[in-house]
């Protein structure tokens, strides 16, 4: 498996590609600098298990990035990191499938986090999770009650003293620790399943 990162700017995509040899060492790191390099470059280095990709390529722009890759690669995880503000961009570059948003503003720390969160989460070939399959982490299980509670990410953040950032990765390995895709279905998953504090 190689992780690829694709942006057109170097300074960004040598910081991207630093963490991710931290996080990584013995992994494959492709560089490329426009997405139509990419069918070649895997050809190449072999396939995906992680994309980084910046928003704004030459050769695309906005979520059509996302769009295109996620259409070859529905299953591989895309972080995608953008000068706009999340506001702006986050929630079009999740429905387009992208796994998480980081803002280049974002710091190291940051970073960091939204990539070993996705890296990790890759590299946990899971069964999703039930009442006679109860592997949930702590922090999972306090994530199903918070949300259970109807608190917002920003919420959850404050009250875990977390980052929104972290928060959101966390969220991404549970739904895909549950095989659910939103908010409503990990809830209706853990109670169906008895995952819920009181409902087991």
């Amino acid at each position: 498996m190689s992780i690829y990162v694709i942006d057109d700017h170097p300074l960004m995509r040598d910081a991207i590609v630093m963490v991710l040899r931290r996080l990584r060492p013995a992994e494959t790191i492709v560089e490329l600098d426009r997405l139509d390099k990419l069918a070649n470059a895997v050809k190449q280095h072999g396939e995906p298990g992680l994309f980084c990709l910046d928003l704004k390529l030459p050769d695309v722009t906005g979520v059509s990035g996302v769009i295109a890759v996620k259409k070859i690669y529905p299953d591989v995880p895309v972080a995608v990191y953008s000068a706009s503000p999340a506001a702006d961009m986050e929630e079009a570059c999740i429905e387009a499938g992208a796994d998480t948003y980081i803002e280049k503003s974002a710091s190291s720390a940051e970073l960091t986090a939204a990539l070993r969160g996705l890296l990790l989460a890759d590299s946990e070939a899971e069964e999703p999770v039930t009442a006679t399959n109860n592997k949930l982490s702590k922090r999972q299980t306090q994530l199903i009650a918070m949300l259970d509670q109807g608190m917002s990410n920003r919420d959850i953040a404050t009250e875990l003293d977390i980052s929104e950032h972290t928060v959101k990765v966390h969220l991404w390995r549970l739904f895909r620790r549950l095989g659910v895709k939103s908010r409503t279905q990990a809830l209706h998953h853990a109670r169906t399943n008895g995952l819920l504090s009181g409902n087991s």
